[in-house]
């Protein structure tokens, strides 16, 4: 089993920024993949950005392309969400999400418990 922990979320003014971390523990092998997806009440969980393990190899949603950025610690199983120029529509709950080979050899997924995000006018 794996626990993925999330913090940094909160209320903060447009243009405003915050910082997500997500520690994950329990039985890892190799974490494969780390990254944050986010919904909105009344819409479907979407990616915002995830990176990968091997090279760090980014990935982000054109909507917050060039305001936000992931990155990770491998070995504190750690990734992080510097998020700037923040805007209104980035409001939502904010989940961890982590693609886990775990020690039985076998590839999980896991998601955090969720933290909200919220950008006021």
């Amino acid at each position: 089993q794996v626990q993925l922990v999330e913090s940094g979320g909160g209320l903060v003014q447009a243009g405003g920024s915050l910082r997500l971390s997500c520690a994950a523990s329990g039985s890892i092998f190799r974490i494969n993949i780390m990254g944050w997806y986010r919904q909105a009440p009344g819409k479907q969980r979407e990616l915002v950005a995830d990176i990968t393990s091997r090279d760090s190899t980014t990935n982000y949603a054109d909507s917050v392309k060039g305001r936000f950025t992931i990155s990770r610690d491998n070995a504190k199983n750690t990734v992080y969400l510097q998020m700037n120029s923040l805007k209104p529509e980035d409001t939502a709950v904010y989940y961890c999400n982590a693609a886990v080979l775990s020690t039985d050899w076998r590839n999980y997924n896991y998601w955090g418990q969720g933290t909200q995000v919220t950008v006021s006018s």
